[in-house]
This record gives structure tokens, C-alpha cells and sequence, in this order.
């Protein structure tokens, strides 16, 4: 029952207690307040669309940043590669031994130098494997610690260049199938975040390492020492 109604009724039954007395009209009911009018909901405005694509990973490790960071890590676990690979050359060369042993070699002789080097293989293996691990752990981390800062730099970049749109084409399973190269900023990007960085150039290293790319669980980072089956 609304407000209008209740004072009706109300009124109805004073006039009925208050039979034979003069009868004076009612006051009109004060209106309803009517509810706020909902805002009208906003409809995106169509616009021409300008998509730019970026090598993201790359772009990381392309930075002065990202390759200081790389060599610092390459340089830490040197020491650890250099113990691998002597260790992979000496199993080497006590396998090229036991083949070229003499037939002269007893059951037992040729028997403890296998067991001599499965030991050492395994402990290659493991060594390798703990190596490898500690690397990714590092490469990992270094990537995430620039990556955050060049993100900074590649959203700024795309918005005050007008891009609308951003793709992601680091991995080899982007949708992209093609593209016109100038719209790739990967390269500007990277200058960009050189010059907002301050970071120089490093050294390039001798024989230079490929640019890695970030570790991935179906791929494997840069090894500091493979070993030889």
C-alpha cells in the first residue's frame, strides 16, 4: 500500500467517527519521490586499430642490463663449468682407454675400470644436473629483476606512440603467422629503456654466448657445461 492510499484510508475513517459534522476536503497528498535516474552505461568508441609486436624475452636480454646480467652469471659459474668439463674429458678419454686396452687385460681388471668410470659418469651426471639447476635458478631470477623495469619502459613506449594494441611474439607458439616488420618495437624499446637506464654497454665476452632466452619447463637455460656421452 502506498503512502497515497494509507492517508485515503485513514482520513476515510475519521470521517466516519465524525458522522454529521462538516465536512472539509482532505489536503492532497505530498507526491512520491521518484528513484535517481540510472546513468546512461558508456559505449565504447570504435577506434583504428594500431598493433605493435615485441620480442619480449629478447628484448630483456638484448638490454645493457639484461647482458651485464648475463655475464655476471656466465662468470659465476665458470669455475663449476671448467671442473665439468675436465671432468667430461677425463671419462672420455678412460673410455677410448678400455676400448684400446689389450686383450692381455683380465676379467677383473677390465670389470674395476668400468666400475671406475660409471662412478665418475655418475658423479659428471649429477655435478651437471646441480650445475644446471642453479644456473636456470639465476637466469631466472635476473630476467624477472629486468623484465619488471622493462615492461615500465615497453608500456609507455606503445602508449605515447599511439599503438593500440601489444603482442607478445617471444614465443615460438604466437599466434602471429605474419606481420609487417615496422611494426615490431622491440629494437626501439630497448634503446629506449639503454637511455632511461643509464646502464652501459658491458664488454662483449670472448667467444660471445648467443642471447639466451628465458628458461622454460619444456626448455632448458644455457648449460654452464654439457656433458659427453
Amino acid at each position: 500500500m502506498n503512502r497515497t492510499l494509507v492517508l485515503v484510508s485513514a482520513l476515510g475513517a475519521g470521517l466516519m467517527t465524525t458522522a454529521g459534522m462538516a465536512q472539509t476536503p482532505a489536503a492532497p497528498a505530498p507526491p512520491a519521490t521518484e528513484p535517481a535516474a540510472a546513468p546512461a552505461p558508456v559505449t565504447p568508441q570504435a577506434i583504428p586499430a594500431k598493433i605493435a609486436l615485441v620480442a619480449f624475452e629478447q628484448a630483456v636480454f638484448a638490454t645493457n642490463e639484461g647482458q651485464k646480467a648475463v655475464q655476471d652469471i656466465q662468470a659465476k659459474y665458470k669455475p663449476k663449468k671448467d671442473q665439468i668439463d675436465s671432468l667430461s674429458t677425463e671419462v672420455e678419454s678412460m673410455k677410448k682407454q678400455l676400448q684400446g686396452a689389450p686383450a692381455t687385460l683380465t676379467d677383473a681388471e677390465r670389470a674395476a675400470k668400468m666400475k671406475e668410470i660409471d662412478t665418475k659418469e655418475k658423479r659428471l651426471n649429477h655435478d651437471a644436473e646441480d650445475a644446471q639447476t642453479a644456473y636456470n635458478t639465476d637466469l631466472q631470477e635476473a630476467y624477472g629483476k629486468v623484465a619488471a623495469k622493462v615492461s615500465v619502459t615497453l608500456k609507455k613506449y606503445v602508449s605515447d606512440s599511439g599503438f593500440t594494441l601489444l603482442l607478445d611474439v617471444s614465443s615460438q607458439q604466437s599466434n602471429v603467422m605474419w606481420a609487417n616488420q615496422s611494426t615490431d618495437v622491440t629494437q626501439a624499446v630497448v634503446t629506449a629503456y639503454n637511455t632511461s637506464s643509464g646502464v652501459a654497454a658491458p664488454v662483449p665476452s670472448a667467444p660471445s654466448a648467443p642471447t639466451p632466452t628465458r628458461p622454460r619447463p619444456s626448455t632448458t637455460a644455457p648449460k654452464p657445461a654439457a656433458p659427453k656421452q
